[in-house]
């Protein structure tokens, strides 16, 4: 992937895509009802959880996904009627995106967010965002090693990184 202010065009959902452990994995848009999402983010592995996030507590929980869902850009990774992954952009200020991925434990290292990732920013582009922003925590070095594949580039940062690119 191009470093710095070039653009790709990214691939938009839906796509069925293998992952590496050989599952098929449906990469959608966000279609209403957020039980399948909830359930992934309920039995999500604590440790996966950064900077807060998800929040604890079944009342947080439910206003955390129903404000992701209901104003900004969703997509689901599903493997079968499981919701597996989930990505989104939330509006921000001057015209820039916040991307937050999670991918559920089971599914972590079989390329899971990448697909999600790459099918979030093509629906992005296709939406007319033009600028995405994230944070993680400096030690996610997977992480940081995916978005930089993407193309984004650190910001600053100590405990954690800013990082940006531009779609």
């Amino acid at each position: 992937m191009a470093l710095e202010d070039e653009t790709e065009g990214f691939p938009r959902p839906p796509a069925t895509v293998t992952d590496d452990e050989g599952r098929e994995i449906d990469i959608r848009r966000f279609d209403g009802g957020t039980d399948a999402l909830l359930e992934m983010y309920r039995t999500l592995d604590p440790a996966d959880r950064t900077q807060g996030i998800p929040p604890r507590g079944e009342t947080r929980l439910v206003e955390w996904v129903e404000t992701l869902t209901g104003e900004g850009r969703n997509v689901v990774a599903w493997h079968g009627d499981r919701a597996v992954g989930h990505a989104v952009l939330m509006p921000m200020e001057a015209g820039r995106w916040e991307l937050a991925i999670f991918v559920h434990s089971d599914y972590q290292g079989a390329h899971v967010g990448t697909h999600l990732l790459e099918h979030l920013l093509g629906r992005g582009q296709a939406a007319g965002v033009e600028r995405v922003w994230l944070s993680v925590e400096r030690h996610n070095t997977v992480a940081l090693s995916l978005y930089e594949s993407f193309g984004f580039e650190q910001l600053a940062g100590r405990s954690e990184f800013k990082m940006e690119r531009k779609l």
